[in-house]
């Protein structure tokens, strides 16, 4: 079987899904997918079994799930690009405005609900790339900037400050957010928590998170939206890899017909260490290599890893949890191919969802 291809597994997304719905129904709160961390669109219809719809950062993502999901369209963008507005307000049930200046440049051509991306300046994300409540965060409205006497048709509050982070994080936050903004969500329809909530990995506080939910629309008798991403794709498939060449330069280094840099670039950015079926750390097994993409950038480097058995040319590599916010982030950079995507069914049958070559690169450039 040719590779690279991300191969997502059925059983292992319903898991998820599961989840994510049973955390809906005991808590009141509606689910929506970010197809920032997923987009899958042989999928598609399996997720709309499940959550609400979708959340999107611009006219593309709505589009996108207007055509393959089901339920409510919500799009957010830091600026909306004013040729794509109308289509956008078309496709969207709410609309997030990231700034009063936007608010009132669009104010009267949105269909949907109207909503404010507010920044508590709260948040203990693990990484300041990924910190939306960092210094001189560029989203969300602070308190300081808030302008209460402005708000007429808006209609809910959004506020995103996590990163693949527990229920205790987002209770942090949460405070924050009442203490700052109590008496607008009195008046508010709904209120949105963002993402990055790690419900879905193993040891998440889910009751407390239906308790938080619970307790929050008792309060303010408003909906509540939770907008997941890795979530939902939280080890639901992987990234399957050949060896192409190995060579010796102090260490021997297996180059990969893969990418970190174009296929898993979190991996760089993060950073984090991808897990590989059946290899430990470096030297914790007999035979320890540096896995490496098959680019010209000199860093394009996935780590090293050992194995109990040799590897050789056509060694098979498969690198875990390669789902969420990887299919989403690829590039043709050097102009190497994009993986093809792929579905392991729950009867055992492998689907081609999308089949890469030569016209993506060459339509990009």
């Amino acid at each position: 079987m040719n590779t690279p291809y991300y191969l997502c597994e059925e059983k292992l997304l319903r898991k998820n899904l599961e989840l994510l719905k049973k955390l809906s129904d005991e808590s009141g709160a509606k689910i929506l997918l970010a197809l920032k961390g997923f987009a899958f669109s042989g999928l598609a219809d399996l997720v709309s079994e499940y959550l609400s719809g979708c959340t999107c950062s611009g006219l593309h993502e709505a589009k996108f799930a207007k055509e393959y999901f089901k339920g409510e369209i919500h799009t957010f963008s830091p600026a909306f690009i004013q040729s794509d507005f109308d289509e956008i307000s078309d496709l969207s049930n709410h609309i997030v405005f990231n700034s009063f200046a936007q608010l009132n440049k669009y104010r009267a051509r949105v269909k949907g609900s109207i909503g404010l991306r507010v920044n508590p300046e709260v948040s203990s994300s693990p990484v300041d790339l990924y910190n939306p409540c960092g210094e001189y965060s560029r989203l969300g409205i602070t308190c300081k900037n808030f302008d209460a006497a402005n708000l007429k048709g808006v209609e809910g509050l959004h506020f995103h400050a996590l990163c693949e982070q527990d229920v205790d994080a987002l209770e942090e936050v949460l405070k924050s957010f009442e203490a700052k903004w109590g008496d607008i969500i009195s008046t508010c329809k709904w209120v949105n928590f963002g993402g990055g909530h790690h419900i879905t990995k193993k040891g998440y506080d889910v009751k407390k998170l239906i308790k938080l939910v619970r307790d929050f629309k008792a309060k303010y008798s408003v909906d509540v939206y939770i907008e997941p991403g890795e979530a939902v794709g939280w080890q639901s498939g992987t990234l399957h890899t050949t060896v192409l060449d190995i060579v010796d330069n102090g260490m021997k280094i297996a180059l990969l017909d893969s990418s970190a840099e174009a296929h898993m670039p979190d991996t760089l950015a993060m950073p984090y260490r991808a897990e590989v079926r059946n290899a430990g750390l470096a030297n914790e097994k007999k035979y320890t290599y540096r896995l490496a993409g098959n680019t010209c950038l000199a860093g394009d480097i996935m780590g090293d890893y050992s194995f109990d058995e040799p590897l050789h040319v056509g060694s098979k590599i498969i690198f875990e949890d390669q789902i969420h916010y990887t299919i989403v982030k690829n590039t043709t950079f050097n102009g190497i191919k994009l993986p093809d995507l792929k579905i392991l069914r729950e009867n055992g049958d492998i689907e081609m969802v999308r089949e890469f070559g030569y016209e993506e690169y060459r339509r990009r450039n």
